[in-house]
């Protein structure tokens, strides 16, 4: 099955450009910024399950935002 994407025009792409940001992604970014994501994740990952007979874990990036976020 083909996804056909739709096409976008002029006023859609200068829309996107102007409109504001939410609280919730200036939250995110500023995350993003402020936290060692490569760092954490590279200290984690030894101690991390992986997949095996169970169900499949979330991805370790995921969960540490996750976290993150929750804290």
């Amino acid at each position: 099955m083909r996804l056909m994407r739709e096409q976008r025009t002029l006023s859609s792409i200068a829309y996107d450009t102007k409109r504001k940001v939410t609280r919730r992604e200036r939250f995110l970014q500023e995350m993003d910024a402020v936290i060692p994501w490569a760092t954490l994740l590279a200290l984690m990952a030894p101690h991390y399950p992986t997949a095996g007979r169970r169900r499949r874990p979330m991805p370790l990036a995921t969960m540490l935002r996750v976290y993150f976020l929750q804290q």
